[in-house]
């Protein structure tokens, strides 16, 4: 399932990926290529960029009673960034292919939860409704859990985000599909992770620290046409009527700064970089030759008969641009390492990133960001203050848009 169960999030300690589906992993490496390029201008003012400028003087200006936006850096105007996917997306982007395949695509009964929320009696749980009437709890609330009442309510919870089961329920929240004797795990579809991409950018926390998310965004995604549902992606990804899901975001009395290609700024937002920034999906009739019809194509065109059976490999790669990340993957940590070693930990996991981003702002000078980057432990990072802003934007896309989000806790803790 290429995801970390939910039970073993404490141990991974900054050490092992949460999750290693090819999008997510493409976009952590695009992190680490960010910081690697902060590292090199941080390290010699004289030098270029290809990718990154350094901000004008005027850019950097504070803002009066706006979160904090002073990223040195910015991605460079000219440059756009697109995503090619040989399958498309896990989750809602793909629901309508799953149904297609199935000998018969009746849709399932939803069966009552088997776990009652009050079985957590400390928690105020407070439901919410998403599209199909599928329940969800109020996150927040379940924040408040008592870890002696833990275990009950995070099975309620893996109960509530479906995999690619009960296909019926669309334009909801879905955890990472699997097989149904898989360990559970609250890490969420790769459609949902790009839908808030959308508007969380793609920087993470970290790379957010150095450059401004303006230009950040995602300008397409390139699917093979076999993968492509235009009824899917519209519904997943945009706020078109009359199913897109990201409509959520806006109230309808709100103001709205609308700009090319269906961008959106939400008032609350102004000043912070982030806005909405829908994506454009692209069709190509050209196939990745490793993916399954690629395969079974290349089989075919051999002259052979036989049907070829075509199983996921278990390892994941990651590279960047000039190859300073060239690593395999299994389990979420470097090919060959013990699961949770600090040794095994991949360039682009948690910890190997903080340790990063510590050496960048050292190099920079730069006092906020480094005192931001002292906090003891990630989970105190991601809550300071110059992350506000980007908090406040992923609260507002889970609260408005993508209901039903249960946030993948247990691996904050940790320390470098």
């Amino acid at each position: 399932m290429k995801c970390l169960p939910a039970s073993k999030l404490p141990q991974a300690n900054g050490v092992a990926l949460h999750d290693w589906h090819a999008e997510i992993l493409a976009i952590r490496s695009f992190n680490r290529f960010i910081l690697d390029e902060c590292s090199r201008l941080a390290r010699d003012e004289s030098s270029e960029s290809d990718f990154l400028r350094r901000r004008t003087q005027e850019e950097l200006t504070p803002v009066s009673n706006k979160p904090w936006c002073r990223q040195p850096f910015a991605w460079r105007e000219e440059l756009t960034l697109h995503m090619y996917c040989s399958e498309a997306p896990c989750g809602d982007a793909s629901m309508e292919l799953i149904m297609s395949s199935q000998d018969d695509a009746t849709p399932w009964e939803t069966p009552p939860s088997t776990i009652s929320p009050s079985s957590a009696p400390s928690v105020a749980l407070s439901p919410t409704t998403v599209p199909n009437n599928n329940p969800t709890i109020n996150t927040t609330a379940a924040a408040a859990a008592s870890s002696d009442n833990r275990a009950p309510q995070q099975q309620y919870q893996q109960q509530q985000l479906l995999g690619r089961g009960f296909f019926s329920q669309l334009g909801i929240v879905r955890r990472k599909p699997a097989r149904a004797d898989a360990p559970p795990s609250l890490s969420k579809s790769c459609s949902d992770k790009i839908a808030l991409r959308q508007c969380a950018s793609l920087l993470s926390s970290l790379a957010s620290l150095f450059v401004s998310p303006t230009g950040c965004y995602l300008d397409t995604l390139v699917l093979p046409a076999s993968q492509y549902s235009a009824a899917a992606c519209r519904r997943c990804f945009s706020a078109e009527e009359p199913d897109g899901r990201m409509a959520g975001l806006f109230d309808e009395d709100e103001e709205k700064e609308i700009e090319g290609g269906g961008r959106r700024i939400k008032k609350d937002w102004r000043g912070t970089g982030y806005g909405f920034y829908p994506l454009q999906v692209e069709v190509t009739e050209r196939e990745f030759e490793f993916s399954r019809r690629g395969i079974r194509g290349a089989n075919a065109d051999y002259g052979r008969d036989e049907e070829i059976k075509v199983v996921a490999s278990n390892l994941a790669v990651a590279r960047t641009a000039g190859g300073a990340v060239e690593e395999g993957l299994i389990g979420g940590v470097l090919q060959g390492r013990k699961g949770f070693d600090v040794k095994g930990a991949s360039l682009t996991s948690r910890r190997k990133m903080w340790a990063a981003a510590v050496a960048v702002a050292g190099a920079l000078g730069d006092k906020d960001i480094s005192e931001a980057l002292a906090m003891g432990s990630y989970e105190k990072i991601k809550g300071g203050t110059l992350l506000e802003g980007r908090r406040r934007v992923k609260e507002d896309v889970r609260g408005k848009a993508l209901k039903g989000w249960l946030r993948n806790t247990g691996d904050e803790d940790f320390g470098l």
